[in-house]
């Protein structure tokens, strides 16, 4: 079997999960799709796929070369783009991921602008609150907000986001305002859990970037795994939450929230965009990360 048909077909089994499940998206038998797959652990004498009578599962070393396989095969689809003509064009399905708030808030606007601005293209939209896995689960671009423990995907900075301690003018009327971290001991707590999961949040103690953090104990009287629901109660009057900044941007501008305790909030974290073909990656990828830095960088 030609090469590159075999590795098409191995990115196939990766990102379906079995070799029927390939067979079937690709069109041919499974006894291809296995021989495909056999044919490629022999002329490298490697184990790509472990398999059981239930799953099939990917080896460390099978991961990698799935990645490669994947930039190799984006790299040949764009040279024949370029050959036959449609050098520069951006068409082709993109899968987007980011978790499901800021899709809704942020990532919207840069999908449709996207959508318009390349008429060529399909865009798939996973809005999920978990982190995806880019290869396995055949995503292009995936937004992550926070630091990056794992180096092995290009990511690319988009912008900055603060964690914000926040409520509404009538409960600030009400209790009063907290001027230290120490003195929400003496407040009602929202908790959103997708934020701080805890019982602690933690402040800087001064206004420094080497400033020493601080770490205060809240106990909340609504806590919940939806920062929609902990912003809303806010509103209400409820209490004081602690979410981040470009989930209540609109509600701090209107003024139905106000944002307290500011000069003791800890570092800004990063936003960035992730897609693992690096330097090389596809048309459709670069210029969608090319527009959201756009967007999102403003």
């Amino acid at each position: 079997m030609d090469k590159l048909d075999a590795m098409a077909i191995f990115v196939a089994v990766v990102q379906d999960g079995g070799f029927s499940a390939a067979a079937r998206r690709l069109g041919v038998s499974a006894p291809v799709v296995t021989r495909a797959v056999s044919e490629l652990e022999a002329a490298m004498n490697v184990r790509l796929l472990v398999r059981t009578t239930r799953v099939v599962k990917v080896t460390e070393v099978g991961e990698r070369y799935a990645q490669d396989c994947r930039r190799v095969l984006g790299e040949l689809q764009d040279i024949e783009q370029a050959a036959s003509g449609s050098h520069g064009a951006v068409r082709g399905k993109l899968v987007v991921s980011a978790s499901v708030m800021y899709g809704r808030l942020k990532l919207n606007e840069v999908v449709l602008d996207y959508l318009k601005r390349y008429p060529e293209t399909e865009v798939e939209c996973r809005f999920l609150d978990r982190n995806v896995n880019l290869l396995n689960e055949d995503v292009d671009v995936a937004i992550r907000i926070g630091d990056l423990p794992d180096a092995s995907f290009h990511a690319t900075p988009l912008a900055t986001v603060r964690r914000v301690v926040c409520a509404s003018p009538a409960y600030l009327k009400q209790n009063g305002t907290p001027k230290q971290p120490k003195d929400l001991a003496k407040h009602t707590v929202i908790s959103a859990l997708g934020v701080e999961p805890g019982t602690e949040w933690k402040f800087r103690e001064g206004s420094g970037v080497d400033a020493p953090s601080v770490a205060v104990a809240v106990r909340a009287r609504l806590a919940t795994n939806s920062n929609d629901h902990a912003i809303l109660a806010a509103t209400e009057g409820l209490g004081i939450t602690r979410v981040l900044s470009y989930m209540v941007d609109t509600q701090l501008a209107s003024g139905e929230l106000v944002e307290v305790l500011a000069k003791f909030a800890p570092p800004a974290v990063p936003v960035q965009a992730l897609q693992h073909q690096g330097l090389r990656a596809s048309r459709k990828v670069r210029a969608f990360i090319d527009l959201a830095v756009e967007r999102l960088r403003r």
